[in-house]
Parts: C-alpha cells; structure tokens; sequence
C-alpha cells in the first residue's frame, strides 16, 4: 500500500517507518495541499493532522485514494460526505490519553495538598521554613468527579487508590461500573456540597458552558480545592476569583484558561506557533495567576511521550485494520 504521511515530525517518521515496514511510505512536515497533492496522485492513503483540509478539490486531485485517517480525534477537516461518495474510509484516534490526564488531574491536586509550588518557590527565595505549607491527606477525603468519561473513570481508579471517598456526577450514569469501581452517583449539587476535591472531565459545549459559575461556587463545600484539566470555559473565571477570594476555594488546579477555544485539539500546541501565542496573551499578567493558591500548567495534561505514541500506534493499527478488510475506528 502507498501511504503518506503529512505533518510529522522526525521523531514520527522514524517510528511510522519501523511499523510500516513493507509498506511504500512519503513524508511531509507540510499540510496536505493543492500544491503538493498531485505528488501522491496514484497513493492510496493519507495521514494527517488538523490542518490539511481535505475537500472535494484535493480528493479529485488523488484518484485511487481509499483511506484517510487522522491522527486526530476530530474529523471536521475532512470532507466526509465527498469521501463517503467516492468511497473512501475515514478513520480517527478516538482516544490516547485518559491515564495521561488523570495523572496530571492528580499532580495538581497534589500540589495544592502538599503547597509543592509554594515550597518551590521558596526555595529559589533561599526560604526553607515551612509555616503555611501545612497540607492534608487524600485519605478519606471525597473527590467529586464531574463527568465519567474515560478520563473521569481514570481519575476514580487512581482516586480509590488513594484510599479517597469518590461521588460523581455525569448525565449518563453507568451503574455497573460505579459498583465495580467503588463510587456513587449524585446530583451536582449534591457533589458540590460533599466534595473536598471537585474535578472537572467533561467536553465543552453549549450544556456544559459555564458549568461553575457564581452560582453553583456558592453551593461548593468550604475549603474545596478545584481543578480543571477539561476546557477553561467550563468555569466561569470571575467567578472562580470571586469563589477564592471568598475562601469557599482554598485553591485551583488549572491545565487550561477560558478563552484558549481556539485549540480544539491538544496536538495544536504542537504544531502552530499561533496557538502558543493565544494562550500567552491569555495568562499575562492574569490577576489568577498571581495568586500562590492556584497552580497553573499550560495545557500540558495530555502531553506525554507514551499519549504521543498512543496517537501513532493506533494510526498504524488504522491502516493494519484496513489492508486486512476490517477497519477501525472509521468516523
């Protein structure tokens, strides 16, 4: 099969070769355009990421194109009914990094526990008194989890591993798995009012917009700690400085800011300098950050080598799956 890959980097390459072998493989660290399709007129499959548009131009531009899989989730930059006409597969990454980002939900509830960034930065001060770094224990705390995904049943592994007493909230509710996990379902507010930790795991849309704002932060138990490994406007942010002003938050863990919806893919980080730059502008001189009760990383949950490798591995099992006549994952 003749395959080729646009937007890689080197390290990709290098990988997607070793898998691939036996296969005829093209790379480009250029997007998938009218200028350079005609190169891969007589290949059979494409690999991309989000920023090769694939429309009726560039597909009639490959004739013998059968599949088209992205090493994304999303799908919205590919021309789905002209591929469905002309009969060509499209296949994603539904999934790559549910361990990854709850893993850093918990590196964020951490630090807050434990003060780890108010002692780091004491440090670097030559400060190594430990008034006001008194922290508290998981154990026996409650964790509200908003939003029972992947990611939020990661996120109560790892929070009953801590010994950790789990509530979760979610519009679909998996009864099985609560009683095989060892966690109830509640009403939001119900979450709100238990919770010592509250974390959010759910996908941003019209529902979802807002979820905290000034009203539900007044029913959240006092002291609560929040994080937010989700999307940033999940939470509305004046609210957020309003609730911790108030001390009804004794801190917040935040992996993305309100505003950065112009990242739709965690990857775009990666790729455009333009992105980087929005989410710059966003945190500058942000009255949250000067606070030492708010832990801030910037959109780095999903960011680990093995997530990154998750991403080509099941683009190689994407195109295993297809030459074998049983694709997967197909959008």
């Amino acid at each position: 099969m003749k395959i080729a890959f646009f937007e890689v980097e080197d390290w990709e390459e290098e990988y997607l070769k070793k898998k691939l072998n036996g296969h005829v493989l093209k790379f480009s660290n250029e997007k998938l355009s009218l200028e350079n399709a005609p190169q891969i007129k007589d290949f059979d499959a494409v690999s991309v990421f989000i920023y090769s548009k694939i429309d009726e131009q560039i597909i009639r531009e490959i004739p013998n194109l059968k599949l088209i899989t992205t090493r994304s989730t999303g799908f919205d930059h590919i021309d789905i009914e002209k591929c469905k006409k002309q009969g060509i597969t499209i296949c994603n990454v539904p999934s790559y990094g549910e361990n990854t980002v709850a893993e850093h939900t918990f590196a964020l509830i951490l630090s807050l526990s434990r003060h780890m960034c108010k002692a780091c930065i004491r440090r670097f001060e030559q400060d190594f008194s430990i008034e006001g770094l008194e922290g508290f224990d998981l154990k026996g705390k409650t964790i509200g989890v908003i939003g029972t995904g992947q990611i939020g049943l990661h996120v109560i592994r790892i929070a009953k591993g801590f010994g950790m007493n789990v509530v979760a909230y979610d519009v679909r509710q998996n009864k099985l798995l609560s009683e095989v996990l060892g966690f109830e379902y509640a009403t939001l507010e119900d979450l709100l009012a238990r919770s010592d930790v509250i974390t959010l795991h759910v996908p941003y849309m019209k529902a979802t917009h807002h979820l905290m704002n000034k009203d539900t932060f007044k029913l959240v138990k006092r002291g609560a700690i929040l994080i937010n490994t989700a999307r940033g406007s999940i939470v509305d942010t004046e609210a957020l400085i309003e609730a911790l002003d108030n001390k009804i938050l004794a801190g917040a863990g935040l992996d993305v800011f309100e505003g950065e919806e112009v990242i739709k893919e965690e990857k775009q980080l990666l790729y455009d300098p333009k992105n980087l730059e929005v989410l710059n502008n966003l945190v500058k001189d942000h009255i949250l950050l000067s606070k030492d009760n708010v832990v801030f990383t910037p959109h780095i949950a999903f960011y680990s080598k093995e997530a990154l490798e998750r991403i080509l591995e099941t683009t190689v099992e994407n195109v295993v799956a297809f030459v074998s006549g049983k694709p997967q994952n197909v959008v």
